[in-house]
């Protein structure tokens, strides 16, 4: 399996579930950029909660 990475607009790059901040929100979480706090798109935010670290 590949691992995926995101740029936040803010240039962070982000790799793992550590990289981000759940935000509560409705029925769903919001994760957000941990260095910046910009919305994380979805899809990729789903991708980056099951990569780990190690």
């Amino acid at each position: 399996m590949t691992s995926s990475t995101y740029t936040c607009q803010c240039g962070a790059r982000l790799r793992y579930r550590q990289d981000m901040e759940r935000r509560p929100g409705g029925r769903h979480a919001n994760w957000v950029c941990g260095d910046c706090g910009l919305p994380v798109p979805g899809g990729v935010a789903q991708r980056l909660r099951h990569q780990h670290p190690s």
